[in-house]
């Protein structure tokens, strides 16, 4: 029987110490006080399709996102200039017109205009609970593996409590207000929104038994044509008390609890107004007939089915970890070794932020974003859109490996939002059938440049890295029927694009116009039409470009042999990638060169490593496949971080997966540790510079991964499995259950550390672990 996959339990030397406290410190994240009103101290709850961020101030606020929400319609932004200006480009760039040709692109190829839309809150749930402070005893937590969060504080000799609730299988959040006493629960309720509500209303008409009133609150946008709008409502139950409205608001007094459950749904995903508010109805009449207690059951059920898959612990931080998060998050930068539980607590954040912001939520899932699902503000950073030369994709590395495939449907759907529109770019600026995608898109699968710069926007390799990513969930779970119906016709339609975009330069196929993203080179005297020393990021045969059409054509052959297709395509590719340019090594650093040329870089630390794309997420540059190449490789990465990269969380977040599978495992854990010391704001999310700066969750992501691949590497096509191949000399006890190995030889059968196992279970035992190995 061919494996779907390998499922590694390992022990590592010896069996952590007991969890001290009420709190287990590599689950929870909990807090002595409220979040004072800043997002980045909130904490964060979804169902993959709503999501909310939770204040805990004596007035709760509670931010709420769909994933639809965005800031418009579709738009068409290809530049009118585009097709005849690609061949100019070309030119001047063959001729080393380097200035020249990146004028041109500016001008003639960037997007008008030049971004696509931003992604934006659609309300705030604001709960007036008539508190002049919070008392005493106040705790603030989010439970990492359950998926939800709380706030418990006494005032006046009563415990108040709230519970807050993301339900994938109602399709809903729900809430749960409650006092320790009878009938000391007062509660004024409103929904908010800053920008284009067009219909705030609130109703305090009966329902059900008399001692439970079900009231609702209303926030309608009713936008122009074509944007995209959105209906809201929160169903408010009462146990005790009495209701009142006043129209926008309504106000409980005298309750024993109060229950809210919420959902909005928007335009994206509906054709007409009744369609959406008819499936709004039917969610909350589904889940306020089920009750609270039904509704929270149903989704801890669901959300620990998937967290508890896999499970890391790398031993008891005693006291220390049962710190409230902001005296953890101090004492880490002091002392790192002392708090081993904060780092698996990172870990399980980093999974407890994919299961909540990515699920297949039916027609048009969408993915996580730059900030996964949680967003304030209406011009959020970066639009909060899907940037896909890093970002898109980092936020997925922890999905297969750490066994929770499924959160990547989404990004399937998104693509095939995206395909129509890339065909259309590809023809509209290169003339060329098949898809291209640049460095961004949003939900309507923009396709078109963005931004304006030559160190960025004209990057046509977006559907080469996405398409890798398919062949990859391939590899993991050998699921032929994705493969047929969902991978295959991606790689397909991107490599048609490159047969036809695809030039001849030194005997190579070669792509240019294109970029090394986000970096930029200083342009060498000499050249014509050129300023010296200036700052220019295009060029043609990039290597980074390289490597991905390297992993294009051999990942079409991959899958041609697998589906036994004679499609042209497999024949094509075959032919294309002995042309493609190898990796150049330096002759004057014995680094891998960036560019086709050792051009001087603009910024030695830069954040990107693109050019090591083929050490990791891919595997053409890692020791077990090439290791001269691997060795230039590391020269590269340890002058990165010599020169001071890693300078945003999930630029420090690579390095751990870069080192982790160069083998080095003290180096990939001590930028796990600098990762934890910098990057985490009060709530743990990524950030591009630590506490103040902007939230993006791609850190997050990679970090869980990182530590992953430290633990367990399948790559290179071989069917081997490297058990504990980046092991930090720190660990020395700890566990780790349920990550997951692609999936070995197709023959039953897999290849641990060099020694062949057949299922279904076997005990592997090595120097520093004692694994036992399913086969499934």
């Amino acid at each position: 029987m061919i494996p779907t996959a390998l499922f590694i339990a390992a022990a590592l030397i010896s069996s952590p110490d007991g969890v001290l406290g009420d709190f287990d410190g590599s689950r929870f994240a909990w807090y002595s006080s409220d979040a004072a009103n800043k997002f980045e101290n909130a904490l964060p709850i979804g169902n993959g399709r709503l999501g909310a961020m939770v204040f805990g101030g004596n007035t709760e606020k509670v931010v709420l996102n769909e994933n639809s929400m965005w800031s418009g319609p579709w738009q068409d932004r290809v530049n009118k200039n585009a097709r005849g200006a690609v061949d100019d480009v070309w030119k001047k760039l063959l001729a080393g017109s380097i200035t020249a040709a990146g004028q041109s692109a500016m001008s003639n190829l960037a997007g008008d205009p030049t971004s696509p839309r931003a992604y934006q809150p659609v309300v705030n749930l604001v709960a007036d609970f008539g508190h002049s402070s919070l008392g005493t005893n106040y705790t603030r937590w989010l439970d990492t593996y359950e998926g939800t969060t709380g706030v418990s504080y006494t005032l006046d000799g009563v415990t108040y409590t709230r519970e807050y609730i993301a339900s994938y299988p109602h399709g809903v959040l729900a809430f749960r207000f409650s006092s320790s006493m009878p009938g000391k629960l007062g509660v004024k309720l409103s929904l908010s929104r800053e920008k284009s509500v067009t219909a705030q209303t609130a109703s305090a008409a009966r329902s059900g038994s008399s001692a439970t009133s079900v009231v609702s609150l209303n926030a309608n946008s009713g936008q122009s044509s074509g944007a995209i709008n959105f209906w809201s409502e929160a169903r408010i139950a009462n146990a005790g008390g009495t209701v009142t409205s006043d129209g926008k608001t309504v106000s409980v007094t005298g309750a024993n609890t109060v229950d809210v459950f919420f959902d909005a749904e928007t335009s994206y995903r509906y054709s007409d107004v009744s369609q959406a508010q008819t499936e709004l109805k039917r969610k909350l009449d589904t889940a306020v007939t089920a009750g609270f207690v039904t509704v929270r059951a149903a989704a801890i059920q669901d959300f620990t089915n998937l967290i508890s898959r896999t499970k890391l612990d790398l031993g008891s931080s005693g006291s220390a970890g049962t710190l409230p998060i902001p005296t953890r998050l101090s004492n880490f930068r002091k002392n790192p070794d002392a708090d081993p539980q904060l780092v698996t607590l990172m870990f399980n954040f980093g999974r407890h932020a994919l299961v909540s912001s990515s699920r297949d939520t039916g027609p048009r899932s969408l993915p996580a974003n730059l900030q996964g699902l949680w967003n304030q503000d209406y011009s959020p950073p970066w639009q909060s859109k899907y940037t896909i030369n890093i970002n898109l994709e980092m936020n997925y590395w922890p999905a297969l490996i750490t066994n929770l495939a499924e959160t990547q449907k989404p990004v399937w759907d998104l693509l095939a939002m995206a395909t129509p529109r890339a065909q259309a770019v590809a023809k509209a600026m290169y003339n060329c059938e098949g898809i291209v995608l640049h460095h961004n898109t949003d939900l309507w699968g923009d396709a078109a440049p963005v931004d304006k710069g030559t160190p960025y926007t004209i990057w046509p390799m977006g559907a080469a890295w996405l398409s890798h990513d398919m062949m990859e969930h391939y590899h993991f779970t050998l699921n032929t029927t994705f493969l047929r119906t969902t991978a295959f016709p991606t790689l397909v339609q991107t490599a048609r694009f490159f047969f036809c975009h695809l030039r001849e330069w030194n005997g190579y196929w070669t792509v240019g116009p294109s970029l090394s993203p986000e970096h930029a080179f200083l342009v060498p005297s000499g050249t014509s039409l050129t300023q010296a020393n200036k700052a220019e990021g295009l060029d043609m045969s990039i290597e980074m470009d390289n490597q991905l059409l390297r992993q294009l054509f051999s990942n079409i052959l991959t899958a041609c042999a697998a589906l036994l297709s004679t499609d042209t395509t497999c024949s094509l590719a075959a032919t294309y990638l002995p042309k493609i340019r190898p990796p150049g090594i330096s002759s004057r650093t014995g680094r891998i060169m960036e560019w086709r040329t050792d051009y001087p870089e603009q910024e030695p630390a830069h954040r990107h490593f693109s050019p090591l794309f083929g050490l990791y997420p891919a595997a053409q540059l890692t020791p077990s496949v090439n290791a001269t190449l691997s060795g230039a490789a590391k020269r590269l990465v340890d002058h990165r971080m010599s020169s001071g990269s890693g300078s945003t969380g999930w630029s420090r977040a690579w390095a751990v997966g870069l080192y982790a599978r160069l083998g080095e495992g003290d180096t990939a854990y001590k930028h796990v540790q600098e990762f934890t010391k910098k990057y985490p704001t009060g709530n743990l999310f990524g950030s591009d510079g630590g506490t103040g700066t902007a939230f993006q969750i791609d850190g997050n992501f990679g970090l869980t991964a990182g530590l992953a691949e430290m633990m367990v590497q399948s790559h290179g096509g071989n069917g081997r499995v490297h058990l504990l191949p980046a092991m930090p000399g720190k660990w020395t006890k700890g566990r780790v259950e349920g990550l997951v190995a692609r999936g070995g030889s197709g023959k039953g059968e897999v290849n641990v550390d060099g020694k062949v196992y057949k299922g279904p279970v076997e005990t592997v035992k090595g120097t520093k672990y004692e694994v036992r190995a399913k086969l499934a």
